[in-house]
């Protein structure tokens, strides 16, 4: 079975409801034989990156940057799976109050350093969710699912 690793920082009511969102689409109908495993980004570590065929990411952007946690969980996984994983499907979102560029950007270069592969455009959210940034999450999920899936 492929396993699907969602990979969160989740630290207020908007970014559960986005998680939740996400991992709602990760059992869209149609998708089977994913074991969608999801871990706090200050536990995840480099043995969940190697088990994991991809990764969903979700994460807050503290003063226009990835949350520590998140930094966190990329400075613990880097080195020990920078060849391991190779074209990985990922999808991303970023949830902040002002500003979600700079986040989205050290993210992202980060996983192009792994060498993953984007299968949906990073959801970006600014302020509280609205009903079409949930459905935009659900289809994050749905879509990095599905690819996981084969």
């Amino acid at each position: 079975m492929a396993v699907l690793l969602v990979v969160h920082h989740t630290t207020s009511p908007s970014l559960q409801s986005l998680l939740e969102a996400v991992l709602d689409g990760t059992r869209a109908e149609g998708i089977e034989g994913v074991d969608v495993r999801v871990k706090p980004a200050l536990a995840a570590t480099a043995v969940d990156v190697l088990e994991a065929d991809g990764f969903l990411l979700g994460t807050p952007a503290n003063i226009g940057y990835l949350s520590g946690a998140m930094k966190h969980f990329f400075d613990g996984v880097y080195y020990p799976t920078l060849t391991a994983k190779p074209g990985a499907p990922y999808g991303l979102y970023v949830h902040g109050n002002n500003d979600t560029e700079g986040a989205v950007r050290a993210a992202e270069s980060i996983i192009k350093a792994l060498g993953w592969e984007r299968v949906h455009a990073p959801v970006t959210i600014i302020g509280l969710p609205s009903k079409e940034d949930l459905e935009a999450c659900w289809d994050l999920g749905a879509t990095v699912a599905a690819t996981v899936a084969g």
